[in-house]
């Protein structure tokens, strides 16, 4: 490949949910995997920092909340994104909306993680983290009919935001064992957390 595989990810706000996302992705991808990860907010509270109960919970898993800044969900990032990872069905419905022509590159996170878990890393040719992700895309939507149904809470990350540290922790808890099965899927390694 010679253009990153660049990864979206879009809640409401964007100090929350999708930059907590955006960087523990990153940090378990790490900065050889050919993959750029960004976060954007449909909603957003632009310029905000990651508040501090939800930056504590990503430094103590390895992330970094340092110089992060919010920004407002566009079309043109959308375009620019190889996969879109909303926090929510109403954050993918949202960014269906937007732009259509991401219909088919959308996901919740919680649903691309659950669906990367059924394809499997065995699944993925053998190359670079990037270049399995792309790989992965197609698998983990065709598979979207094969597994069982589940509630619509099973693929919602929790809003934390203005709440109490519990459902901080709670928010973090959805999202983190995600993040851990996509990047241990697409690097085609066992992942650090448990996805149960």
């Amino acid at each position: 490949m010679t253009s990153p595989f660049t990864v979206l990810t879009v809640c409401t706000g964007n100090v929350c949910r999708s930059p907590a996302a955006e960087r523990l992705l990153a940090a378990r991808l790490g900065t050889d995997s050919g993959i750029t990860v960004s976060s954007a907010g449909t909603g957003a509270l632009v310029d905000a920092s990651i508040p501090s109960p939800m930056a504590a919970l990503l430094s103590a898993a390895g992330g970094s909340a340092d110089a992060f800044a919010a920004r407002q969900l566009t079309e043109q990032f959308l375009r620019e994104s190889d996969v879109i990872l909303a926090l929510t069905r109403a954050h993918r419905s949202r960014v269906v909306d937007l732009w259509p022509g991401a219909v088919r590159r959308t996901f919740t996170l919680r649903e691309l993680a659950r669906l990367a878990a059924a394809v499997g890393p065995e699944a993925l040719p053998a190359g670079s983290a990037a270049e399995r992700f792309v790989a992965l895309l197609p698998l983990a939507a065709a598979s979207r009919a094969t597994l069982p149904i589940v509630r619509p809470d099973d693929d919602d990350v929790v809003d934390p935001y203005r709440r109490s540290d519990a459902v901080y922790a709670t928010s973090f808890g959805q999202l983190r064992p995600a993040v851990e099965t996509i990047a241990a899927v697409v690097r085609g390694t066992a992942p650090t957390v448990s996805a149960g």
